[in-house]
């Protein structure tokens, strides 16, 4: 019996682990195919590589003479190497040479248009786009927008492939995707992974929403696609974050979305124009949302309008925080820009703020983004001071803070960095009420009081907290 009884629970286990091995045949069958994607694809995508004609003076500097070195000494050669043979008289002439780059790109449309990243292009005095067939082909660039790293460029040639673009607003995280690209120069590398996040902001871009994946990706795939599944081009891979120049596990793209907005514009116009709202803009922190009645942090906080802007002209003031454009939340201050810069030029913007605990609803006329140039001209940031040598940044109160801290003047702290006020203990949500027993009333006289303050001595700073008013010592630089 105890035969059959073990008989029976083999048996009886027997169709529980083929069911199991068939469960995991069903998930491995589901995993996704990507020989016919590359197959089909790779024709599409193209290797850029560019010449920019530079000049570097190869000799030492003034009042330095190649030293000498025992005839056949390596060092001598090397110094030869670097620095040549000065010419008789003098101790060199600068030498024009060649500087080269090299990424990717991806056809889409039968005209020969490509488009790549700005940043691959940008300054070349020359173009060489090379096919899957081996075809090499000089690219005109058409033009480039230096916001969004756009370029798109035309080459002269026949039965070209094209690729399929899909919509950058359909995907979902977690995804399967796959890009095609020169990585190091290795043409037509392929790589997979999933979409990690979508809608993702980086410190050095205002006007993209990145596409963030884990495809491995490295210097020369820039300009390059990404496909889903359908083997559709849903965005252009463009950056990573790296600590040591490589991939680790961090690759942004720029959604073709964007990417093709930037086209239309370049073939329309010539070049791009964007939305402008005319705020420089901060996040929300808890300590600043706790002050504004809010009950989490979100939106964008208003910490200037600038002069003649549309938010001007619309009575947005500093202080206010934007809770929704056009009825989109903010859910961080990186949300904003993106979304006026996609807004039609001319339209009114419906704006939700948050302005001494009350909402309201504003109509804001959207204007053009002035240039880089422009905006370098204008005054940045009269209503913030920060970059000072006490390591901190500080912005002015709205009524509503002051009605909450219950102070009448003051600065409420944004950023604290390495240096003197930290050490004090000063944090980012104090409001320093008095400095050097000099009350503080605005963001230009709290400079004017930095300014003044003696060198290497210790100087009083009243701050006020929710849980009270505080004195702490601050020690200023030696410098």
């Amino acid at each position: 019996m105890k035969g059959v009884k073990a008989w029976a629970g083999r048996w009886i286990a027997m169709p529980v682990v083929l069911g199991f091995l068939a469960c995991e045949g069903a998930v491995a069958r589901e995993l996704p195919e990507f020989t016919q994607l590359a197959e089909k694809n790779g024709p599409t995508v193209v290797n850029i590589s560019t010449t920019q004609k530079k000049s570097a003076g190869r000799s030492l500097p003034h009042g330095f003479d190649v030293p000498e070195f025992p005839e056949g000494s390596p060092w001598g050669d090397l110094f030869k190497r670097f620095f040549g043979d000065p010419p008789e008289g003098g101790h060199g002439a600068p030498e024009q040479f060649d500087s080269r780059s090299l990424g990717s790109g991806f056809i889409i449309d039968g005209e020969g248009h490509i488009l790549t990243n700005n940043h691959v292009v940008e300054n070349a005095d020359e173009i060489l786009v090379k096919l899957n067939d081996r075809r090499e082909l000089r690219a005109e660039l058409v033009g480039a927008d230096k916001r969004s790293d756009i370029a798109l460029l035309k080459v002269e040639a026949k039965d070209l492939p094209v690729t399929k673009l899909g919509r950058s607003s359909e995907i979902k995280v977690g995804e399967w995707v796959m890009a095609i690209g020169s990585p190091f120069g290795f043409d037509h590398s392929v790589s997979v992974g999933v979409v990690s996040a979508v809608g993702r902001s980086l410190p050095s871009e205002s006007y993209v929403p990145f596409i963030q994946t884990d495809v491995a990706i490295n210097p020369g795939n820039s300009g390059g696609p990404l496909f889903n599944l359908d083997g559709e081009v849903i965005g252009i891979n463009s950056q990573i974050f790296s600590r040591t120049g490589g991939y680790m596990g961090l690759s942004f793209a720029i959604p073709i979305d964007v990417a093709m907005e930037v086209v239309s514009q370049i073939k329309d116009r010539g070049y791009v124009t964007r939305g402008w709202l005319g705020v420089l803009i901060q996040d929300v922190t808890r300590e600043l949302a706790e002050s504004f009645g809010m009950k989490k942090p979100m939106g964008a906080l208003v910490a200037k309008v600038l002069e003649n802007s549309p938010a001007s002209k619309a009575g947005i003031e500093v202080g206010d925080v934007i809770l929704e454009f056009n009825g989109r939340d903010i859910v961080y201050s990186s949300d904003l820009p993106p979304m006026v810069g996609r807004t039609a030029i001319g339209t009114d913007a419906r704006v939700k703020l948050l302005r001494e605990g009350k909402t309201r609803m504003v109509k804001v006329p959207i204007a053009e983004l002035p240039t880089e140039e422009e905006l370098a001209q204008a005054p940045q940031r009269p209503s913030r001071a920060s970059d000072n040598r006490l390591g901190i940044a500080v912005t002015e109160l709205s009524a509503e803070q002051r009605k909450q801290l219950e102070v009448d003047r003051g600065l409420v702290v944004t950023e604290v960095s390495p240096g003197p006020a930290a050490e004090a203990g000063i944090r980012r949500g104090d409001v320093i009420v008095k400095l050097n027993n000099v009350n503080v009333e605005s963001a230009s006289q709290f400079r004017d009081v930095v300014d003044k303050l003696p060198k290497g001595r210790s100087v009083p700073v009243l701050v006020q907290r929710r849980s009270g008013p505080i004195f702490l010592a601050l020690r200023t630089p030696e410098e």
